[in-house]
């Protein structure tokens, strides 16, 4: 019974923080929700050379492969390492690929 009380209040505070959400943006339809917010984050997010192979989903030896053999893979070097930015480097990877 207190298990159903629990999940009961969890579910009102969900309601309430999503209504309000949307009761803020309310006369102003054009501004960001928090989704917006966290997309623009992963836009200027820049990867590691190191962890190119996590984003890929491909083995680390295969990621260094397809850098060495793409020169026009988009980067950034910065004090002696590679960068890569997220959102260029998946749309770059889905051009390679068709």
């Amino acid at each position: 019974m207190e298990m159903d009380f629990f999940w009961l209040a969890v579910g009102l505070i969900a309601a309430s923080y999503f209504i309000g959400d949307g009761m803020k943006n309310f006369r102003n339809p054009s501004a960001k929700s928090m989704m917006d917010h966290l997309s623009e984050h992963e836009e200027k997010e820049l990867i590691h050379e190191k962890h190119v192979h996590y984003t890929l989903g491909i083995e680390k030896k295969d990621a260094q492969a397809l850098t060495k053999e793409y020169k026009d893979v988009p980067h950034v070097k910065i004090n002696g390492s590679i960068y890569y930015p997220k959102k260029r480097l998946l749309e770059w990877v889905e051009e390679v690929g068709k």
